[in-house]
């Protein structure tokens, strides 16, 4: 009995003794997660320098070369110069907005046209174009923003209310829309017309078909389309319809061509006088004030302002340069050195614009289709 109970104390011991050594074991791999907890703790709290990284600036998107582009409404080398200043001032408002322009190349197209095909092909990536230009390009060209520039303290249906021989002056209202003239000149001819509408007569089609005409290239908006909507809509006869109409390279040439009595009429933006008024004296040799020579004859309906169109398939294109070649030009037109560059155009300023802004142009466009091909 005695062995039998020392049998069993001894077997209590060892059960108590294997139990023991069991909970050791137990605790040491909780010992050991302790332990490699600490190495993700420390990493838990490098976290931050992580983070900081993720917010530092990106790196600038490099451009090697961003071409834009001019209609000629002036002479080329006049824009050429009037317009190096945007080089520069292209290049710091596009850095603002993480671009790193390494140059910005200005031209001049030859024609309004080639400024056109120009977008068409990509050979261009940002063309100021009028929105007859834009729209009769428009599968290539996107346009980005509308002109805004001052309003004119004329601005009659009536021809005979701008030919009080006082210059128009600009107004302090600012304007998206503008008016194309006919301005004759002093030629015996242009002198017959304007007394007839002085003297409020209606002119005849042979009254302006007897005339020699100066016209732009045929997608510019104030130098044909509106002129020639005009003409259709009191005539029902067209540009192509005149017997004598030649096509000037630019409005100074028209000018030249007025002064000189080559030809009678040119048709042209409606503050385009103030614009030439110096060098109708200086430069076409003309005696009298451009008020006090030419007069209005005819007058147009509102012309929606030019347009900042980019190319379609222009390889550097997409949607964050858009939006930033929008703040940049808005950007410049806010101040008064952006303002001296972009006066070359007579804009004051550039506001958003999408396509449905020139629907009217585009009915414009249509009809002078149609026009041409009738003929």
């Amino acid at each position: 009995m005695k062995k039998s109970l020392a049998l069993l104390l001894a077997l209590v011991m060892l059960l108590g003794i294997l139990a023991g050594c069991a909970a050791s074991s137990t605790t040491e791999p909780a010992e050991s997660t302790a332990e490699t907890t600490a190495p993700a703790e420390t990493a838990q709290t490098e976290e931050p320098a992580a983070e900081s990284t993720e917010t530092e600036e990106p790196a600038a998107k490099s451009i090697e070369t961003l071409k834009v582009a001019f209609v000629p409404s002036r002479e080329p080398q006049e824009i050429i110069t009037a317009t190096e200043p945007l080089k520069e001032l292209l290049k710091t408002e596009l850095a603002k907005e993480g671009y790193d322009v390494g140059e910005v190349e200005i031209t001049v197209g030859t024609t309004y046209e080639a400024v056109g095909e120009g977008l068409e092909a990509g050979t261009i990536d940002v063309g100021l174009i009028p929105g007859g230009t834009y729209v009769l390009y428009d599968d290539g060209a996107e346009v980005i923003l509308t002109a805004t520039r001052d309003g004119l303290s004329k601005d009659s249906d009536d021809a005979k209310d701008w030919n009080d021989g006082q210059p128009t002056e600009a107004s302090d209202k600012q304007a998206v829309s503008y008016r194309a003239l006919f301005i004759a000149g002093p030629s015996e001819k242009g002198q017959e017309l304007a007394a007839k509408v002085n003297a409020g007569e209606e002119l005849t089609w042979d009254d302006l078909n007897s005339a020699n005409w100066s016209v732009m290239g045929t997608s510019s908006p104030a130098g044909y389309i509106y002129p020639a909507l005009w003409l259709q809509d009191r005539y029902g006869k067209g540009i192509s319809d005149l017997s004598s109409a030649v096509q000037s390279d630019s409005y100074a040439s028209a000018f030249a061509r007025l002064a000189s009595g080559q030809v009678d009429i040119l048709v042209t933006y409606a503050d385009a006088r103030r614009d030439y008024a110096e060098r109708w004296n200086s430069e076409f040799g003309r005696e009298g004030s451009i008020w006090e020579e030419t007069n209005v004859i005819g007058v147009t309906a509102p012309i929606y302002n030019d347009t900042i169109s980019v190319s379609k398939n222009s390889e550097i294109m997409d949607a964050d340069l858009i939006a930033a070649l929008q703040d940049a030009f808005i950007n410049i037109g806010n101040t008064e050195e952006g303002k001296a560059v972009i006066a070359i155009y007579s804009h004051n300023g550039y506001q958003k614009a999408q396509a449905s802004d020139y629907d009217n142009e585009r009915a414009a466009q249509k009809l002078i289709q149609e026009l041409t091909a009738a003929n």
